[in-house]
C-alpha cells in the first residue's frame, strides 16, 4: 500500500504528455491495493477529472451494480484507466498519449499484483493484450498474459458506458461479469440444497453508449 501511495504521489505531478495542460488533477486509481481483480478503463471523463476518482459518472454507477450482481463491492477491487488525465471533450486517447501514460499503468499492475485484469472497452483491451483485435470479438474470452512482470488472466469486457444505451450489450456484459468469481478462483455461491447457483437478476439500468 505504501509503495502504491508513493507512486500515486509521483504520478500526480506527471507532465509526460499534452493532457497535463488541461487537467484538473491526475486520476490515478481507486480501490484495494491488494485486489485480486483489477479493472482498466479508457480515460477519465468530466466527473472523474473533478473528483480525482475513476468511474464516478453513470458508467461508474453501472459498474457498481454489475459488481454487486456478483457479490463484490468497489472497495474490494481496484479501478484504473489507460490514461490518467482527461482528454479534452472526452475525445479518444491519442497513440502518443497512451504511449506516454502506459508505464504508469504497468507499474500499478506490478504493485497491485491482481490475479485477473478486466479490460473495459477497446483501448484497454488492445493495449494490455498487445493485439489489434477489437472488444466485440474478444469480450468474455480470458487469456493468459504477463503484465508488470506478473502472470495474470486478462479478461476483456465491454465498457459499461457502451451498455447504457444498448440493452442487448448490457445483457452480454452481465453474462460476462458472472464469470469473474470463477476466474478469480472463488467458489460460486450455491444456496443450501440447491444443485445449481441462483443468478440474481440485475436491476434495469438506464442505458448510455460508448463503443
Amino acid at each position: 500500500m505504501e509503495a502504491l501511495e508513493a507512486f500515486a504521489d509521483q504520478v500526480s505531478a506527471c507532465t509526460r504528455c499534452r493532457l497535463a495542460q488541461g487537467r484538473t488533477q491526475v486520476v490515478f486509481g481507486v480501490g484495494n491495493p491488494a485486489a485480486d481483480l483489477m479493472f482498466v478503463g479508457e480515460a477519465p471523463g468530466f466527473h472523474e477529472d473533478k473528483q480525482g476518482i475513476p468511474f464516478v459518472g453513470q458508467a461508474g454507477k453501472l459498474l457498481d451494480k454489475l459488481l454487486g450482481g456478483i457479490g463484490l463491492e468497489r472497495s474490494e477491487v481496484y479501478i484504473a484507466n489507460v490514461l490518467k488525465c482527461r482528454p479534452p471533450g472526452n475525445r479518444d486517447p491519442q497513440p502518443d498519449e497512451i504511449e506516454s501514460c502506459e508505464p504508469h499503468l504497468f507499474r500499478q499492475i506490478e504493485l497491485i499484483q491482481p490475479r485477473v485484469v478486466a479490460t473495459l472497452g477497446n483501448f484497454a483491451t488492445k493495449l494490455l493484450s498487445g493485439k489489434p483485435t477489437g472488444i466485440t470479438r474478444v469480450h468474455g474470452q480470458e487469456q493468459e498474459v504477463t503484465l508488470g512482470g506478473n502472470h495474470v488472466l486478462l479478461y476483456p469486457l465491454y465498457h459499461p458506458a457502451a451498455a447504457l444505451y444498448t440493452p442487448a450489450m448490457l445483457n452480454v456484459l452481465q453474462e460476462d461479469f458472472r464469470r469473474l468469481p470463477e476466474l478469480m478462483g472463488r467458489p460460486a455461491e450455491v444456496p443450501e440444497l440447491e444443485p445449481e447457483p441462483v443468478l440474481v437478476a440485475q436491476q434495469p439500468a438506464v442505458q448510455l453508449g460508448l463503443f
